[in-house]
């Protein structure tokens, strides 16, 4: 057996480790309902990304990776918007919850305004003095 650390995983090296974790989740889980993304984006007349969310299903649940609003279309409701939407296409799909993590300097009252309550809270991530927050919300 050989141990090594890398600081450049490689595609073929990160896929190789996910196939050997599917296949043990798969024994507990229906993965089948682990995958699809779910996107949605607003962009301007000239086809400029304005804003997006990007999301996964994992079973029963939307996970929201990423939402971004540009400063010149944020608190037009674009935001709200883009959540709701990703939200619609969830339940469409089956998802029965949504989750969505941020960092305390990010957006944590436009989610708890969209409806999402507080599941944990991480103290001092990524830096001291800082925040990741948890939360989640029943679709």
């Amino acid at each position: 057996m050989q141990l090594s650390i890398t600081k450049k995983v490689t595609p073929e090296e990160k896929e190789e480790l996910l196939t050997g974790l599917r296949a043990y989740n798969g024994q507990f889980l229906d993965l089948a309902n682990f995958s699809g993304d779910i996107g949605v984006y607003v962009r301007d007349e000239k086809g400029i990304m304005l804003g997006g969310l990007v999301g996964v299903r994992k079973g029963d649940w939307l996970n929201i990776d990423f939402l971004w609003v540009s400063d010149s279309v944020r608190g037009s409701g674009v935001g709200s918007e883009l959540i709701t939407t990703a939200e619609d296409e969830a339940r469409r799909q089956g998802c029965k919850h949504a989750l969505v993590d941020t960092a305390s300097f990010q957006a944590r009252p436009f989610y708890e305004k969209q409806g999402y309550r507080l599941q944990m809270s991480l103290q001092d991530y990524p830096y001291a003095g800082m925040q990741r927050h948890y939360l989640a919300k029943a679709l």
